[in-house]
């Protein structure tokens, strides 16, 4: 099983990046796909989340509007676009798999939001 994400990087503010998570060694068609991310000093938090199908996403309130979360079960991945990112974004992000009680997550990609 490996989560793997990339799309990380330096970013200005007011700027947009896309993050992408490629998953293998299971069905990722069946599973929930989450986006968390955590700051440095502070608690892992969700972001967002997409279900199996694509049909139901949820995202933190603090983020609704600039976030979005897809994913192409064709290509076993799952995105996360970021647009006018913020300093506060910055953190490393990490994706998830969920399947009641099964679940994986992947290395993380550090998200710099600087001028």
């Amino acid at each position: 099983v490996q989560l793997v994400e990339s799309g990380g990087g330096l970013v200005q503010p007011g700027g947009s990046l896309r993050l992408s998570c490629a998953a293998s060694g299971f069905t990722f068609s069946s599973y929930d796909m989450k986006w968390y991310r955590q700051a440095p000093g502070k608690e892992r938090e969700l972001v967002a989340l997409i279900s199996s199908t694509g049909g139901t996403r949820n995202y933190a309130d603090s983020l609704k509007g600039r976030f979005t979360i897809s994913r192409d079960n064709a290509k076993n991945t799952v995105y996360l676009q970021m647009n006018s990112l913020k300093p506060e974004d910055t953190a490393v992000y990490y994706c998830k798999a969920v399947l009641i009680n099964r679940n994986y997550w992947g290395q993380g990609t550090q998200v710099t939001v600087s001028s």
